[in-house]
């Protein structure tokens, strides 16, 4: 009876351990299985050391789920192609789970995102060579999607090589063209360039040439003693207060509102005349003026000796005007009444 009692609070021992830890992993695992997710898909042409399934899958550091698989595309499309003709590339599958609405938007605009840019990138998560991959967006031009010949199970993402490849891709160019170069044949030239100079340099007169330095230094010397004495005796003082002086007198003349109306009537003539040269106007005064001057000089040519005589009587009349209006000064009355009255002699004038 007591055995019988041991054996049964040992299988209810039992059945509540299993209930409890069902229990607690439906706590802690079991409410995503009624979360709301969806899987896609991306491919890299190259290494991916580092990323691990269950990697956080980031989207500019906002997180969105996580790495579910990964695997080469001759494990899962390409299981029939020769393996000569296979891509080789890394498949990587992640599942974007967490909050419905976020989800549910992730679902429905992938296509667009993708269209404006957006691929997958693997970045390291620290110094422990660890990575996750993260969404961001690239030129499109610039990261195209790869080709494949099969179609994909989940939505693609193309993707876009990791900063670390690329700079491990460029170290890597960088030693094969070392490779390349004749490192012994460089070595060589520089002990026969290294030689050379030492040859030249021994040839060199160093005395002379120390002699030579030390003249040039000390006349260098004399010269700026002399052009200090010249800058402490000038009138360096007074040139800078006539300087000040002169601007202020600028300033002064320049903030005069004469100067503006003057500026102002000068662009205007400046235009009227600029107009008046556009429309031709000055061309066809200055015709006009040719032709005058070439008839006068005409007439004048034909009629030179009736000019010469018209001159002369100008000349005689311009004289009679003149000893008229001598008179008329002297005498005025004479100018109405005759000529100027006879001088009278008075007898007692002896």
């Amino acid at each position: 009876m007591d055995e019988g009692k041991g054996l049964f609070r040992l299988g209810l021992f039992v059945i509540l351990s299993l209930v409890t830890l069902m229990a607690i992993l439906f706590v802690l695992g079991g409410r995503s299985l009624f979360q709301p997710s969806f899987v896609f898909e991306t491919y890299f042409d190259g290494s991916v050391a580092g990323l691990e399934i269950g990697a956080p899958v980031q989207f500019r550091g906002v997180p969105l789920g996580q790495v579910s698989a990964i695997a080469g595309s001759g494990a899962i499309y390409e299981q029939d192609v020769p393996v000569d003709q296979r891509k080789g590339y890394i498949v990587v599958e992640a599942k974007v789970s967490g909050d419905p609405g976020q989800v549910e938007q992730w679902h429905e605009e992938l296509d667009a995102y993708i269209k404006r840019g957006l691929r997958a990138q693997t970045q390291l998560a620290g110094v422990t060579g660890q990575q996750y991959l993260s969404l961001d967006f690239f030129a499109p031009a610039k990261h195209p999607p790869l080709e494949i010949a099969w179609t994909p199970r989940h939505p693609y993402v193309p993707s876009a090589p990791s900063i670390a490849g690329q700079i491990i891709g460029k170290l890597q160019k960088l030693m094969a063209s070392l490779d390349e170069t004749d490192i012994q044949a460089l070595g060589e030239n520089l002990n026969v360039l290294v030689a050379t100079l030492n040859t030249k340099l021994a040839e060199l007169p160093v005395s002379t040439l120390s002699a030579d330095i030390a003249a040039v230094l000390q006349e260098a010397r004399t010269t700026l003693a002399r052009l200090d004495g010249a800058l402490a005796e000038a009138p360096v003082d007074a040139a800078v207060r006539n300087i000040a002086s002169a601007a202020s007198r600028l300033d002064a003349l320049l903030a005069a509102p004469g100067i503006e109306q003057t500026v102002a009537n000068s662009a205007a003539l400046s235009g009227r005349l600029r107009d008046l040269a556009e429309s031709g106007s000055i061309e066809r005064v200055v015709k006009d003026l040719d032709r005058a001057i070439q008839r006068i000089d005409a007439l004048v040519g034909d009629n030179q000796y009736d000019v010469r005589v018209m001159v002369r009587d100008l000349r005689a009349t311009a004289d009679n005007l003149r000893a008229l209006s001598e008179s008329v000064k002297r005498h005025p009355s004479g100018f109405i009444f005759g000529g100027p009255p006879e001088k009278v002699e008075l007898p007692w004038s002896d």
